[in-house]
């Protein structure tokens, strides 16, 4: 694998997240990512354990999402999830921060939420990452706010989306729009610079993951990580 390839994989959370997965979906889906030499798998809960037994050896993190997708449980729970899943042997932790709070302007709560499961996560070793989900949380004043709390509190990552906050279109369908290089870039612009962005939601291409890139991320969350990963092989072989 060559650098500019290796690099592209080093960004990318290979995503092992829909409801529908099974144990044998999340041993494939952690073997692709073993195989690619990924940043990291994000997984599941409850599928921490078996994904760190899955990767051991290798150099992918295991990753583990907390109030996922709709960032609704109380803080303590949130915080408890963090700490079963860094006690589980998850690396890093990506939350969901309170949607409706942020909504409505509670930047206490937003802090409080964001800072109690920062420090359980760093008083276990593992970075975190807020997800802020850029389809509910559109107002670029909110989106600054955010970066600016999660500056303050020292998150290590702030991330655009879940890949599942849906919205109504104008014909009637649900869907989402997730990361936009307007977005990454106020984002990139709005932290300070010990915090790291990544995007999620809609990074399908390598061209994106590579737009992604040039925008400041340094991670990206992807399902689609072997199309983009063959794709940049073939492109940029020596």
């Amino acid at each position: 694998m060559n650098e500019i390839v290796y690099k592209l994989a080093k960004m990318i959370d290979h995503s092992i997240l829909h409801p529908t997965m099974t144990d044998e979906d999340l041993r494939r889906e952690c073997l692709v990512a073993k195989k690619y030499d990924v940043a990291s798998v994000c997984v599941k809960p409850y599928a921490v354990k078996q994904a760190v037994e899955i990767l051991k050896g290798s150099n992918v993190l295991v990753g583990c999402v907390i109030g996922f997708p709709s960032g609704n449980s109380a803080i303590a729970v949130k915080v408890f999830e963090a700490e079963t899943a860094c006690n589980d042997g998850a690396v890093e932790i990506d939350m969901v921060i309170n949607i409706g709070k942020a909504l409505q302007g509670d930047w206490d709560y937003i802090a409080d939420e964001i800072k109690s499961v920062t420090d359980a996560c760093h008083h276990h070793g593992a970075i975190v990452k807020v997800i802020f989900e850029t389809d509910y949380v559109t107002k670029e004043a909110d989106i600054v706010k955010l970066c600016r709390i999660c500056t303050e509190v020292g998150a290590d990552y702030v991330k655009t989306s879940s890949g599942f906050g849906f919205v109504k279109q104008a014909n009637g369908d649900y869907n989402y729009v997730g990361a936009t290089i307007p977005i990454l870039e106020l984002m990139k612009k709005s932290v300070g610079p010990n915090v790291k962005v990544k995007a999620a939601g809609g990074v399908r291409t390598l061209d994106q993951l590579i737009a992604v890139q040039a925008a400041g991320c340094a991670r990206s969350g992807a399902t689609a990580t072997v199309a983009m990963l063959e794709e940049a092989i073939k492109r940029f072989r020596k």
